[in-house]
């Protein structure tokens, strides 16, 4: 009898209650952040955030004050020493403005990088670049 109540506990709640049970409990330290700045004469601002958590995964966040004037298919990724890593896409920017988190594979290691871009797939050219500190 207790498992099925737990199980129709568990059922009834809602994906945001089960993320925040899920994600609470990883400890979560900011390895790097910078400010947007914008490129190929596009206005990108904000500041973003790289998070290493306890588990070995890492994030990309891009604040509330995130940015961007509109470009066609523009995508979230790293680069190093003003280049883009095209291996390091993060996928497709969701949203022109406001906080977004972007999940880093684990096939990139984002201590390799010293840059976070705003980048144009279908031009591929930066839309706006954060150097990370």
């Amino acid at each position: 009898m207790k498992l099925i109540l737990s199980v129709a506990l568990a059922l009834s709640l809602s994906a945001t209650a089960f993320t925040s049970l899920t994600t609470s409990a990883v400890a979560e330290t900011v390895a790097a952040s910078g400010t947007f700045t914008g490129a190929s004469e596009h206005i990108t601002t904000g500041v973003v955030q790289v998070i290493k958590q306890d588990d070995g995964s890492a994030l990309v966040v891009l604040g509330d004050d995130f940015s961007l004037d509109g470009a066609p298919d523009p995508r979230v990724g790293f680069g190093k020493d003003g280049a883009f890593v095209a291996a390091t896409d993060l996928g497709k920017l969701e949203n022109l403005n406001g906080k977004q988190v972007y999940k880093v594979p684990a096939s990139v290691n984002v201590d390799d990088f010293n840059e976070v871009y705003i980048w144009c797939l279908k031009f591929g050219v930066p839309l706006g670049v954060a150097a990370l500190q």
